[in-house]
């Protein structure tokens, strides 16, 4: 797979506009959130799931380098399955975007993915990661933590899964050209 210049430009402007956003996380997680999902959805629906997965990755990074969210010191494997948990998000909307045939697929793509994101993020992170390496974190930081890395992503997820259906289906035919034009 070959990427194009425009394509990485189009990549770099997503990472700036999410880099931007996590200086919102400390206002609100639900702001932070579902802009950081959009942008993942929107890169991989127009840039390609490469570029997804790039942003997945990088995400949970720039958070805690802005953040740096105690918990993730505490616990920095939390990092490796936030990545995970994006790049669910990004596979479920890639595939039932590009590989299903029916109508309402991005939706329900997004839909599957926000829920097996959350699955995941539960499992791993709040019923794995926390009780076994978060033991020196005070309850009340466990509380919390386990309550962000849970039902917080369901929400934030969904919420900008919506945000991503409705950027797509505004800009989405000129998203994918752009992003294709110089191929």
């Amino acid at each position: 797979m070959k990427i194009s210049t425009k394509q990485i430009a189009i990549g770099g402007v997503l990472l700036a506009l999410m880099i931007a956003s996590q200086f919102l996380k400390n206002i609100s997680v639900f702001i932070t959130g579902p802009i950081v999902n959009l942008i993942l959805i929107i890169a991989t629906l127009s840039v390609g799931l490469g570029m997804g997965v790039i942003l997945s990755v990088i995400a949970p990074i720039t958070s805690f380098l802005i953040t740096g969210a105690p918990v993730m010191k505490a616990v920095p494997l939390i990092i490796p399955a936030v990545m995970v948990g994006n790049i669910i998000i990004c596979v479920a909307a890639w595939f039932f975007y590009y590989r299903l045939n029916f109508k309402g697929k991005l939706p329900a793509g997004l839909v599957v993915g926000s829920v097996f994101k959350f699955l995941f993020m539960t499992a791993v992170i709040v019923k794995f990661l926390l009780p076994t390496f978060g033991t020196a974190l005070p309850e009340k930081a466990i509380a919390v933590a386990s309550n962000t890395f849970s039902f917080v992503q369901l929400i934030t997820a969904l919420t900008g899964s919506a945000l991503a259906c409705a950027v797509w289906a505004l800009a989405g035919k000129q998203l994918k050209r752009d992003a294709a034009e110089t191929k």
